[in-house]
């Protein structure tokens, strides 16, 4: 299932992990950054290849926040010639670090489904959410939440999982969404009485997914996860089965969208394949086959969805601080949160 990681890292440990990334590139290799999460089939892949006459160098560099960081730390000498997967979170800082160059050809003339700025290409786009166990509620017979301030009563202790937001892109994108939806001070106020009502807190999704979540074999039947995570788990459900056993709740403050990109590499080589890579992930195949392989929503408007992705609904609203506030103020949110919840 998709998944997305975020991490705050040292610029020394960086640096020292620079130098196994990536090769320089051959004449005839197109080098590609990418998050861990980066998936799509084979066949496609192997069909850019064969048409572009380019071979694919993909380097997966562990999750956007690490990925990027990397794209800064070498833009003297650039580690790859195209990114995908800065995302809306991410775009501020790496227009401030000027790492990506502006693309202007046919896919950038046609407006997305959700605008993403900063000369990115928007690819596809998501909701982080939190996520129930359908089973648990109905056995226990508790109401589902209505509101996050629900959750701080007696009656849901110990129930939610989330992830770290220093460590986890959903648990980064999830604490945004508190600070938008309750502002500032009530989101940290609910933060504090979170912690005293048994939150649980894990470094990542996989862990909090696989391991707390009640549907997985956990104690915990709500999880921070996606809109689509229902979609997901008919999917690749061992079972047949047509109807999810989990569900995705849109609570005010509890809903973020993320838009991941593709972009230019300041200074990098390879520069039409570059492009055509670009036009490629705007493509219609691959347009609908990220949608059950990267478990996200399609970027390109007018892209037929599958059967499995009817279980993925979009919340009405989403709340964010914007992206300036979050280039600006993101850092000392993530220190806040670490002080409020885990100190």
């Amino acid at each position: 299932m998709h998944r997305r990681i975020f991490s705050f890292m040292g610029a020394a440990a960086l640096a020292a992990s620079l130098i196994t990334v990536a090769p320089a590139a051959s004449a005839q290799e197109l080098r590609v950054l990418v998050h861990s999460s980066f998936s799509l089939p084979k066949p496609l892949l192997a069909r850019f290849e064969t048409e572009s006459g380019v071979k694919l160098s993909i380097i997966k560099a562990g999750d956007a926040g690490e990925m990027l960081n990397k794209l800064i730390l070498t833009k003297a000498q650039p580690i790859a010639d195209v990114v995908f997967g800065i995302d809306n979170a991410l775009v501020v800082k790496a227009q401030a670090a000027g790492v990506l160059d502006t693309y202007a050809g046919p896919a950038s003339q046609r407006p997305p489904v959700v605008p993403l700025a900063g000369g990115l290409l928007a690819v596809d786009y998501g909701y982080v959410t939190l996520n129930v166990d359908r089973a648990w509620f109905a056995k226990s017979g508790l109401a589902l939440p209505r509101s996050l301030e629900d959750l701080t009563q007696p009656a849901y202790r110990n129930l939610l999982a989330v992830q770290n937001p220093a460590t986890s892109s959903p648990g980064y994108a999830f604490m945004l969404s508190t600070i938008a939806g309750l502002g500032e001070e009530g989101a940290f106020d609910w933060w504090a009485r979170m912690r005293s009502n048994g939150l649980k807190v894990t470094k990542g999704w996989s862990e909090a997914y696989y391991t707390e979540f009640t549907r997985n074999g956990g104690s915990r039947p709500m999880v921070v996860s996606y809109a689509s995570s229902p979609a997901a788990e008919v999917f690749y459900s061992k079972e047949k089965i047509t109807e999810p056993p989990t569900a995705s709740l849109s609570l005010k403050g509890a809903v973020f969208r993320q838009v991941e990109g593709v972009a230019l590499v300041r200074g990098g080589q390879q520069r039409e394949a570059a492009q055509r890579f670009m036009e490629f992930l705007r493509s219609a195949p691959v347009q609908e086959a990220l949608q059950t392989s990267m478990w996200m929503f399609a970027a390109e408007p007018g892209t037929s969805r599958p059967d499995a992705m009817r279980h993925a609904l979009e919340p009405a609203a989403h709340d964010s601080p914007g992206n300036e506030a979050i280039a600006a103020r993101g850092a000392d949110w993530v220190g806040r949160w670490t002080t409020v919840v885990l100190k």
